[in-house]
């Protein structure tokens, strides 16, 4: 799978967790990005507060289209991205295709707009 590929899916619901090789193949695609407690991590890092709630208000309408919601942690002038899918591996969580998906369309966003 290439970048391009991850952007041109779209997220489905109901879709299993993936591998360990294929998370750590998928993650080398996406630039600063990294695995923590189980999650796909990135902060983005803003001008100021107004920059920061722009870069929120942008990236909202790709998660909702998508209906896949990452945790946000939200300060002065960085957005920290955190990514997981709560209904794998039986309700237990872990990471699926989706979360990749998202996090690609998120970095456009970024590199277009607030970079």
């Amino acid at each position: 799978m290439t970048l391009t590929d991850l952007l041109e899916k779209k997220c489905l619901p109901e879709v299993p967790a993936l591998p360990p090789a294929e998370v750590t193949s998928l993650l080398a695609l996406l630039d600063n990005w990294h695995l923590a407690d189980g999650k796909i991590v990135r902060a983005f890092d803003c001008k100021n507060y107004y920059d920061t709630l722009s870069f929120i208000n942008a990236i909202a309408y790709v998660i909702h289209a998508e209906n896949h919601h990452p945790e946000l942690v939200v300060t002065y002038n960085r957005c920290v991205v955190k990514f997981d899918t709560h209904s794998v591996n039986d309700g237990r969580g872990g990471l699926s295709i989706n979360d990749f998906v998202c996090a690609a369309k998120i970095d456009t966003i970024f590199q277009q707009s607030f970079s």
